[in-house]
């Protein structure tokens, strides 16, 4: 499979990619959506795209102690991180041609435009802070720092 579904067992693939500076695309999801069902197919040709990049599958229910008080309205909503930067949390319509340019977009940027970019308005920068999911794994583990 082109990419990790998240269990309570892998939550250290995820941890890695982060620390290893990889681009992170997250799908949010559930079980019962009929719209995820659809969209995992989609979501599967999208990673295979960008082997170099970690896309991962969580389950909002089955994950429910990592994705907390996340505020997911609608799905699929798609969460993109790179090392401890988010760069764009929000529900996503289910066909991934526009995920997939807004995150060439985002991977063209420099570093440094994309911590200008996310400290720019008051949702990005809380971005950083409640949908890190670094942070979400360090707290899971009861860690201070990175997971």
């Amino acid at each position: 499979m082109p990419y990790d579904i998240l269990d309570d067992h892998n939550h250290d693939r995820l941890a890695d990619a982060l620390r290893e500076q990889r681009w992170v695309v997250a799908c949010l999801c559930a079980d019962w959506c009929g719209s995820c069902r659809e969209y995992a197919a989609s979501f599967a040709a999208w990673a295979e795209k960008y082997p170099q990049h970690y896309f991962v599958w969580i389950d909002i229910e089955d994950q429910a102690a990592l994705v907390g008080d996340l505020d997911v309205d609608n799905f699929p909503t798609l969460l993109m991180q790179h090392g401890a930067c988010v760069s764009f949390f929000g529900p996503m319509e289910p066909d991934t041609r526009l995920a997939d340019r807004l995150l060439q977009a985002l991977a063209d940027r420099s570093d440094e435009d994309r911590q200008r970019e996310a400290d720019s308005t008051e949702q990005r920068r809380r971005w950083q802070t409640e949908c890190d999911l670094q942070q979400r794994l360090a707290s899971l583990s009861g860690e201070t720092g990175e997971a």
